[in-house]
C-alpha cells in the first residue's frame, strides 16, 4: 500500500454495485473514484429490469437490514408496479403468486445511484475504460493512471480485477431480450421449459410496452442456437420491438472469496446473482452497501477487508445457499420433457415452486 495513493478508493464500474460501493465508502468518509467506460452509466440496458419491492425484499433476505435506507428507487425511475407473479410451464398455464414487484426504468435508476453516491461525495469518470490493475495502480486504455489505497472490481464478469486475479470460474448464462411496445397487463412472468433450456424465459410488463427474454444453458440447448430460442420465445408476443439487448449473467453463485489484500470484488464481478431466479441488482446492492461500509471502516480504525465476507454471509449466507440448492435441483428437473413439467407445475406442487423461486428451503430433503 502507497502513501501517496491519490484516492482512498477506487471502483471500476458505476453500476448498481459499484455506485452502492461508492455512497456508502464516501458516506464514511472515504475519498472515492468511480471509473467506468459508460456515457452515461446504465447504457446500454443488459437486463430484464425487473426488482422486488422493499417488502418484498424484507420477505426474502430477512437477514438484511435498513432496506429503505438502501434502495431509494425514486418514482421515475419504475415504470411499473406489479403485485402478481406468473409461474408458467409448457402448457401455458400459469400457477399464479401474489409478488410486490418494480419494473424498472433501468438506465435512470442507475443514474439515480449515481446521484446518491455523488451528494454523499464520490467522483466519476465516465467514458474511461480500465485496462489493468497493478499494485495500487489503475492502468486506464487512454494511457492515464490513478492510485488508490483499495481497489474495487464492480466491472462485472468481464472485471479486470477478476479476470487477473481470480482464477475460480463460473456457469455464465447468456441471455437475449427485447423491448417492445404493446399492452402486456399487469402480471410479470417467468416461463419454464424446452423454450429456455437450463434457465427461464420472461415477460416483464412496462408502463408502455414490455421486456421480453431469455436466459439459457449452452450445454441444454440441443443444437439450437440462443437467437433461435430467443426469436421463438419473442415471436409469441405481439407488438413492435424498439430496442434489442444481450449480455450473461453468472449463475453458479457467490465465489469462494471477495477480498485479497487491498482488492475487493461485488456484483457480478463475485456471483451476487441468486441462481433459481436471476435476481442481481438488489442482491449486488447488499454486497455494495456492506463492502462501502467495511472499506470506510478499515480507513477510519483498521476494521480487516475481510470483514465485507463475513457480513455478507451472515446477512445474505443462508438465501444464497437456498438459491444454488433451488438451481441444481431446476437443472435437473428441466431436462424432463415438457409434457412431464406441465404434469409436475399443479396445485400440489405449487408451494414448493414458490418456495424454489424465492431462495427458500423447498423441503427438509433439499
Amino acid at each position: 500500500m502507497t502513501d501517496a495513493a491519490e484516492y482512498d478508493v477506487i471502483i471500476i464500474g458505476g453500476g448498481p454495485a459499484g455506485s452502492t460501493v461508492a455512497r456508502y465508502a464516501a458516506e464514511g468518509g472515504a475519498n472515492v473514484l468511480v471509473i467506468d467506460g459508460r456515457d452515461p452509466i446504465g447504457t446500454p440496458l443488459q437486463c430484464g429490469e425487473l426488482v422486488p419491492s422493499n417488502d418484498e425484499m424484507r420477505r426474502l433476505c430477512p437477514d438484511v437490514p435498513d432496506m429503505d435506507d438502501l434502495f431509494q428507487t425514486p418514482k421515475e425511475a419504475i415504470s411499473r408496479y406489479s403485485t402478481k407473479m406468473h409461474v408458467v410451464p409448457p402448457s401455458g398455464k400459469p400457477l399464479v403468486y401474489d409478488f410486490e414487484g418494480l419494473v424498472l426504468n433501468r438506465v435512470a435508476h442507475d443514474e439515480a445511484l449515481v446521484e446518491l453516491a455523488k451528494k454523499a461525495g464520490a467522483q466519476y469518470l465516465v467514458d474511461h475504460h480500465v485496462k489493468s490493475v497493478e499494485g495500487n495502480t489503475v492502468f486506464l486504455r487512454n494511457g492515464a493512471q490513478k492510485s488508490a489505497k483499495i481497489i474495487v472490481g464492480a466491472g462485472g464478469h468481464n472485471d479486470p480485477i477478476r479476470r487477473d486475479y481470480w482464477d475460480e470460474k463460473s456457469l455464465k448464462i447468456p441471455v437475449k431480450f427485447v423491448l417492445m411496445d404493446g399492452d402486456f397487463g399487469d402480471a410479470v412472468e417467468l416461463h419454464f421449459g424446452s423454450m429456455a433450456p437450463g434457465g427461464y424465459a420472461w415477460m416483464f410488463p412496462k408502463s408502455s410496452g414490455a421486456n421480453i427474454g431469455l436466459g439459457i444453458q449452452r450445454s441444454f440447448s440441443k443444437g439450437k442456437t440462443m437467437n433461435q430460442y430467443a426469436d421463438e420465445f419473442i415471436e409469441q408476443y405481439d407488438g413492435p420491438i424498439t430496442f434489442r439487448g444481450a449480455g450473461s449473467l453468472p449463475m453458479s453463485g457467490t465465489i469462494k472469496t471477495f477480498v485479497k489484500g487491498h482488492y475487493m470484488l461485488v456484483g457480478d464481478a463475485a456471483g451476487m446473482v441468486l441462481p433459481s431466479n436471476g435476481a442481481g441488482i438488489t442482491i449486488a446492492m447488499v454486497g455494495g452497501r456492506i463492502a462501502g461500509q467495511v472499506i470506510a471502516e478499515h480507513l477510519k480504525d483498521g476494521t480487516p477487508l475481510t470483514d465485507y465476507e463475513f457480513r455478507w454471509k451472515k446477512q445474505m449466507g443462508r438465501v444464497m445457499r437456498n438459491s444454488k440448492r433451488s438451481f441444481r435441483f431446476g437443472s435437473l428437473l428441466f431436462r424432463l420433457p415438457d409434457w412431464m413439467l406441465n404434469l409436475l407445475f399443479n396445485p400440489l406442487t405449487k408451494g414448493i415452486i414458490w418456495r424454489a423461486v424465492t431462495c427458500r428451503r423447498m423441503l427438509w430433503v433439499f
